[in-house]
């Protein structure tokens, strides 16, 4: 971790929660004292299931997302790092989670675990106290030691006490998707939204895009057609926080009908077959095709020019197929509904 961190945890020691100017929190969430939310980061807390305890800090474009079926519980002065991503997890006090990691639904830590830059918890993966864990999927390579527990009072600022865990409610009032995101033109070209397509007021769109029926574009939604190819998006699509879709020039980026995207995914000029899952964090590259059913894990790389048949199930860095499915596969637990988007507000 850099001092980054460091100097986000002093500055948010004491005193109500901070919440940066462009952080999100949809719905409400509940943060202890001295907590911290930092730019471009985004909570997502159906019926209330986020909590952050005191002294905690979230740090830039990362996304925590919790529902009553996969809640999110932080504990007391627990960094984590740049653009990591927080689904229906449970950790510890005193943690240190490295930039870039992603925790998925059910992950548990225990008080005082490191975790290295970029590692990957699968679902229901128990961490026992002070472990150090790392890679992809992330195992654990020692304790923690009396090295590490000096870096970490430097990194706390010579303070490592846990305050009460006091939590207050933070909401705000903001319908989600009153404000249909933010639309430019590029050059002249501009976006075309069907208006039954829901769009967070964070999300920004420009250039050549287009946007069927039914779907959701979540907060922090970067999609870019400023190319010379088009982004064509289908019906009844998701595009969940902080992810980004972008294309090459003479490219096009194609979502067919009913395609799920994680958080945090990156996604540029490449086709992904209708009813596919792309899960948190993964990246698909240039001139690639998913087949359509298809599901593609977590923090999966999608090598440019690979080609994958329908149902395939897609993981590794690059992916590679290491499975069929039978049929299409499940909507996931971090998805939206649109019974949900009632419940969801924003708070700037």
């Amino acid at each position: 971790m850099s001092a980054g961190p460091a100097n986000a945890v002093r500055e948010a020691a004491a005193g109500a929660p901070q919440i940066a100017g462009s952080a999100v929190v949809l719905g409400t969430a509940r943060m202890g004292e001295g907590a911290l939310l930092a730019e471009g980061a985004v909570i997502r807390s159906e019926g209330g299931h986020v909590d952050i305890g005191a002294g905690s800090a979230v740090l830039e474009n990362s996304v925590v997302v919790g529902t009553a079926r996969i809640p999110t519980t932080i504990g007391r002065r627990t960094v984590f790092g740049h653009r990591c991503k927080v689904i229906g997890a449970a950790v510890g006090d005193l943690c240190e989670i490295g930039n870039g990691s992603i925790l998925l639904a059910g992950a548990r830590l225990g008080r005082g675990c490191i975790l290295g830059e970029g590692t990957l918890l699968p679902p229901g993966t128990a961490v026992a106290d002070e472990a150090v864990v790392v890679g992809r999927p992330g195992r654990a390579i020692r304790r923690v030691s009396q090295t590490d527990r000096e870096r970490l009072l430097r990194l706390r600022g010579g303070d490592v006490s846990l305050p009460p865990y006091l939590l207050q409610p933070l909401s705000g009032s903001m319908p989600a998707g009153a404000a249909m995101g933010r639309i430019y033109a590029y050059l002249d070209k501009e976006p075309r939204i069907d208006q039954s397509a829901v769009l967070f007021d964070s999300a920004e769109i420009t250039g050549d895009v287009s946007i069927g029926p039914g779907a959701i574009i979540g907060a922090g939604v970067k999609i870019i057609g400023d190319s010379h190819g088009p982004v064509r998006i289908g019906a009844r699509v998701q595009i969940l926080e902080n992810a980004v879709l972008h294309l090459l020039p003479d490219n096009e980026l194609v979502l067919e009908d009913g395609v799920v995207i994680g958080p945090a995914a990156m996604i540029h000029g490449c086709r992904i077959g209708r009813d596919t899952v792309v899960e948190p964090a993964a990246i698909v590259c240039d001139y690639s095709v998913v087949g359509e059913e298809s599901l593609v894990r977590a923090g999966a790389l999608v090598k440019q020019r690979a080609r994958f048949p329908p149902r395939a199930v897609l993981e590794g860095h690059p992916a590679i197929q290491v499975g069929t499915l039978d049929g299409q596969p499940a909507a996931p637990e971090w998805a939206l509904r649109r019974a949900d988007l009632a419940s969801l507000s924003r708070r700037r």
